[in-house]
């Protein structure tokens, strides 16, 4: 299920639809699932910077500028990731995937905020068939709010870890913290 074009089909070009007042976005990115994955990285949905442009060959998940995902794995790994090669190559060879749970939804405000959204659609039939056909021993979300709505479709998966979120608006901890997180936890190289 190794995704070579990191677009979602029919993404852009009429792919988010106008309700009443708001805009309904659709996850651009495919999931990532390199063949053998033992591992997968499950966060929330893209920041609107993402869902409402045409998305060039080097977006990809985390792509928000605030966002520090890739600071992140760029310190756990040690290894620049500013390609969407190079991040996939990573997770490729630590044998990790990466998916969101949501698959669509509506911005009740102008921000990228996780409680600023109203899901429309879940992304449970994907993840549903990532569990299915893969062999995972651990799965990681980046945040609470994740973790909250994946066991409401997925109640019996155990080996779960609730990593730091990446999201700027999660001041509890600096940086370094967040890494020093993610490395004990993280497959290594």
């Amino acid at each position: 299920m190794t995704t070579t074009n990191p677009v979602r089909p029919g993404h852009p070009g009429g792919h988010n639809l106008q309700t009443t007042n708001n805009l309904i976005e659709t996850h651009p990115f495919q999931p990532f699932i390199p063949k053998g994955i033992k591992y997968l990285i499950i966060g929330s949905f893209p920041g609107k910077g993402q869902t409402e442009k045409t998305i060039s060959k080097t977006d990809w998940f985390y792509g928000a500028k605030r966002n520090t995902f890739w600071k992140i794995m760029e310190e756990v790994y040690q290894t620049e990731l500013s390609t969407t090669s190079s991040k996939q190559k990573l997770f490729t060879s630590v044998k990790m995937g990466i998916a969101d749970i949501i698959l669509k939804a509506v911005r009740k405000e102008n921000t990228n905020s996780d409680s600023n959204l109203e899901i429309v659609e879940y992304n449970d039939k994907a993840i549903k068939e990532i569990l299915n056909t893969n062999k995972i021993e651990t799965i990681f979300f980046t945040s609470r709010f994740v973790e909250k709505i994946f066991k409401r479709f997925f109640p019996d998966v155990v080996n779960t870890i609730v990593l730091p979120s990446p999201s700027p608006r999660y001041a509890r901890m600096t940086l370094k913290e967040k890494v020093t997180v993610y490395k004990k936890h993280l497959p290594k190289l």
